[in-house]
């Protein structure tokens, strides 16, 4: 067969892909925040449970943690008599963006944590409130520093999205399999998927810099 014929379901899975790619990751920006906030909070309960749910996603398997929300959280759900059952790309989005999360966590905390002191000693001499302080001075001069590390999760949560295959989402990598399956042509198949996601990488991460050059202009100094 040629390889032409592989590429229009290729290109059907790499929108699934790309789809799953940009949800989680902007899902996973959300928890990263949530997370990295909460475990710096003076609240012992929203630090506490922060605190859990970084240590959880972090130290276990992203590809137990989807099985877990595909497969083990509808038969929990069963025990209190409710329907807990997951369409699989929200379960593939949910432990994505989950996992991510858990580690842009501690991105966040680090770069809100290394902001000057004196600039919080001066937004506590201007009266400012802990939740101005946090949004006026922190987070302006820590999110361009947080970018860059985003950059690198954000292009490993798009390799990790070849993960979801495994629970019939149809993704690129589904569609790969079901080729591949078909035509025995394992060389050429893999060949183009390999070539796929790196071009989809390179255009993430382009997109990423970009970001970095909007917001880098918050940085002090910067006019």
């Amino acid at each position: 067969m040629n390889w032409t014929a592989y590429l229009p379901p290729l290109l059907e899975g790499a929108w699934v892909t790309a789809q799953l790619t940009f949800y989680s990751t902007v899902l996973g920006a959300v928890f990263a925040f949530a997370f990295g906030l909460g475990r710096i909070s003076s609240n012992w309960a929203l630090k506490g449970f922060s605190i859990a749910m970084i240590e959880v996603f972090r130290g276990t398997s992203l590809l137990v943690q989807l099985f877990w929300l595909y497969f083990a959280l509808p038969l929990v759900g069963q025990m209190f008599g409710m329907d807990w059952r997951l369409p699989p790309v929200v379960a593939g989005t949910l432990a994505l963006s989950l996992n991510i999360g858990a580690y842009g966590a501690e991105v966040v905390r680090g770069a809100v944590q290394a902001v000057p002191p004196n600039q919080y000693e001066a937004a506590k001499a201007l009266d400012f409130t802990p939740r101005q302080t946090l949004w006026r001075i922190a987070l302006p001069q820590s999110i361009p520093e947080m970018l860059p590390s985003f950059g690198n999760l954000a292009i490993q949560n798009l390799k990790d999205t070849a993960l979801v295959s495994l629970i019939s989402l149809g993704d690129m990598t589904f569609r790969a399999e079901q080729i591949r399956n078909f035509t025995q042509d394992s060389t050429t198949v893999y060949t183009l998927l390999l070539f796929m996601y790196f071009g989809m990488a390179l255009v993430l991460a382009a997109l990423m810099k970009l970001l970095e050059r909007s917001v880098g202009r918050w940085r002090p100094g910067r006019a």
